[in-house]
Order: structure tokens, then sequence, then C-alpha cells
């Protein structure tokens, strides 16, 4: 990201650049940044933009080849191409040839790093991921929002707020706004107010449910899956953060079994250190064995559904009657 505000900084533009990562707040902001650093303000002329699957890449290149009108640069923005995941390769061969005053912006999900296109992009330009940000970070910027509203807030609001909004900063963005709204008349945001206003992820909700198998309380498991169908879930949704939540339990507590402190753990799985802590407390409840069978059921689970052996809402509820009797 650093090199991105020292290229705006300077004006000076690497001829394509490649964003992304799971922080889609963040690669938005930073798009737009960089759009309005290399053209003028209500330039739509040298504006060309591409989004989604089907892209037609001989037309894009051949935008890409015609000179600015009346301008520095011509910027093409292309989104959710897919390109980096297929390495297209004629754009892989296109990429070293883009000529002065073009400039190229990919703004992707996921990509390929051993792709052609990637390491012609890498070569050529820039390349910025953006990852989820850790709690010092996510901390510092909300209490950045809160200054510039003359408003402050606890140290538990403040934890209790991140443990229900998590590491999304368009999430977090949001709740924050209702949260400022709610909190009009006062100066300070507690943890009251934190609890009437933002409303649980269903991140969180998949945590307590596995909470609740770890403690054997299947009837709780059972009414927050339930809830969570009700609030229009899809049973294999949650089948898959029920998975995700059973492989970031595991990797956690193989790396604590290894020695490693929370703050290493957090640094080496990129997570916020709040939700390391709250996974360590979680994979005490579960041994190594009982974690990695957990997740060969899931497997099975999802095989099973696809393969229409198994209802899908009967799949889940199989899963948490088996891991909370």
């Amino acid at each position: 990201m650093k090199s991105v505000v020292e290229d705006i900084k300077k004006g000076s533009f690497k001829p394509v650049y490649l964003f992304y990562g799971e922080e889609a707040y963040l690669k938005q902001q930073y798009k737009n940044r960089l759009k309005d650093a290399v053209l003028p303000e209500g330039d739509t002329i040298n504006l060309s933009i591409y989004s989604g699957k089907g892209i037609d890449v001989e037309e894009m290149i051949a935008q890409a080849d015609t000179m600015p009108f009346f301008a520095e640069h011509r910027l093409l923005l292309i989104e959710d191409s897919g390109f980096f995941k297929n390495a297209n390769q004629q754009l892989a061969d296109y990429i070293p040839s883009i000529p002065e005053g073009t400039i190229m912006l990919f703004v992707e999900s996921e990509v390929d790093k051993r792709g052609k296109l990637y390491k012609a992009v890498n070569k050529k330009g820039s390349v910025v991921e953006f990852t989820a940000q850790n709690e010092q970070t996510l901390t510092r910027w909300i209490l950045g929002i809160l200054k510039s509203e003359k408003k402050m807030i606890t140290s538990g609001a403040m934890k209790q707020f991140l443990e229900k909004t998590g590491t999304d900063m368009e999430r977090i963005r949001q709740e924050l706004e209702k949260l400022i709204c709610y909190c009009m008349e006062k100066e300070s945001i507690t943890e009251e107010d934190v609890a009437v206003i933002c409303s649980e992820q269903t991140e969180n909700k998949i945590f307590d449910m596995i909470n609740a198998m770890a403690e054997k309380k299947q009837k709780k498991a059972m009414e927050l899956y339930y809830d969570l169908l009700a609030l229009k879930e899809p049973p294999m949704r949650i089948l898959y953060l029920i998975t995700r939540q059973f492989n970031l339990l595991m990797q956690v507590k193989e790396l604590s079994e290894e020695g490693y402190s929370a703050k290493t753990i957090s640094e080496r799985l990129k997570m916020a250190g709040f939700i390391v802590r709250n996974c360590l407390r979680q994979a005490e409840y579960f041994s190594l064995k009982t974690l990695k069978e957990a997740l060969q059921d899931c497997v099975r689970m999802e095989e099973a559904v696809k393969t229409g052996r198994m209802n899908d809402v009967m799949s889940v509820e199989l899963l948490l009657v088996k891991y909370s009797s």
C-alpha cells in the first residue's frame, strides 16, 4: 500500500496495478484514490471500466492501445474479471508492451501467484494484497473516526464492538455509523450501547454454536442453527462456516501445542489478536483428534448433500447431534 501512496504523492504511476485480497473496503478506497490521482475530475473520456466474467480481451487491449484524449493518461479499470485465476495468456503477453500514457488497474478477489499474468503484472507494475487488518490497526482506525465525530469509547465497548463486527472494515464502518447516530447526545460509547445497536454477524453465531457443541448443550446448538435458518442462511453456507471454524481451531491448537504465543499465532495466520484469543479458548474443549475427525465429517456431509444422498438441513443437524452428545 505504501508504494501506491508514494506513486500518488509523486504523480508518477506504474503502467499496471493489481489490487487483490479479502479486505474489500481498503481495495475500494485505494482504487478510488488511484483513479482520482490518475485522471482529472470529470474525465470520463479517458476512463474505461470492465467488470465481471466474459470481458472481451481484444476490445480491452484496443482501448489500452488508444492514445489519451487531451490528457496525460488513459485508465482502464478491470474488476472481478477472474483473469488471475485462469491466467489469461493473451493479457500476459500484452502486459509488457503497455504503451506510455496507459494505466491498467485490476481489482480482484483471488489470484494465482504462479500464473503468467500475475508474474507479468508483478514485473511490469505493482501488486498490492489487501488482507484483513490486525486488532491494533482496526482500533486506531475506529478511534480516528470517533474522534472526528467528537466521540469516545470505553475499552470494554471497543472489545465488544470488534467481537461483534469481526475484521471486515465495511461492516465495521456500517455498524459504527449506527452506533454514532444512536449515541448522538452522548460523548462516550459504552458496552450497553454496543449491545443494543450492533448486530451479531453470522460467524459469531457459528462460534456460539460450536461452543454449545463443545459444552454438550445440544438444545442450545440446535436453537442457534434454527435461528440462522430463520434468518434465511442457507444450510450449505452454515456447513461451510462450521467447517472453516473447525479448521481454524485445528490450526490454532496445533500452533499453540508447538509452543507459539497468541501474538505469534496471530501474525502467522494473519488474524486479529482477539479472534486468535477466542479460538484458543474454544480449542481447549477439543482434542486435535476430535477436530480432525470433525473436519472429515464436514467434508463427508458436504459430499453427501452434493450427490443427493442427504438433505442439506439434515446434514448440519446430524453434525450438531454427533458433536454435542
